[in-house]
């Protein structure tokens, strides 16, 4: 591996961790399109080196932040973290069934929904948003009062 593509792996990786910490995002949408773009990965490799990256603790010390200040519910992320291991068991099969252009359409389609949805139909939320509750019974709540 040439020094160049050392260097821009470490270069995605600060960016994903830091737009990870900072939004929320890095896998699908900075860790795949980067890949693709800057060294020339395919879809599915990409994808496949960005759920690689999910397999190790990569994030620990970003979750420790927003843990620490009441932002994370670890029943939630529990509960999440068995949907996504049964989501990404299935959504590999399919896209390893599929071809390589066939997913990098549904990708792009996905972003473009996405963004689209950010932009024009989110409602906005206040600036100071509240902490997350102590229990999922008041999120359920909270929703059903909406």
């Amino acid at each position: 591996m040439s020094l160049i593509t050392i260097l821009l792996l470490v270069i995605i990786g600060i960016t994903a961790g830091v737009l990870g910490g900072l939004v929320g995002v890095g896998g699908g949408i900075i860790i795949v399109p980067s890949l693709i773009y800057f060294l020339n990965f395919t879809q599915k490799n990409a994808q496949g080196t960005s759920l690689g990256l999910l397999l190790l603790p990569v994030g620990i010390l970003g979750v420790l932040q927003y843990y620490k200040e009441g932002y994370v519910d670890l029943k939630i992320v529990g509960i999440l973290s068995l949907g996504f291991l049964l989501g990404s068991y299935f959504g590999s099969k399919i896209a390893l069934s599929l071809p390589q252009e066939t997913v990098k359409k549904i990708f792009a389609i996905l972003m473009l929904v996405i963004s689209l949805k950010m932009l024009f139909i989110d409602k906005p939320h206040p600036e100071q948003p509240a902490k997350l509750p102590k229990s999922p019974e008041h999120i359920s709540q909270s929703v059903s009062e909406k």
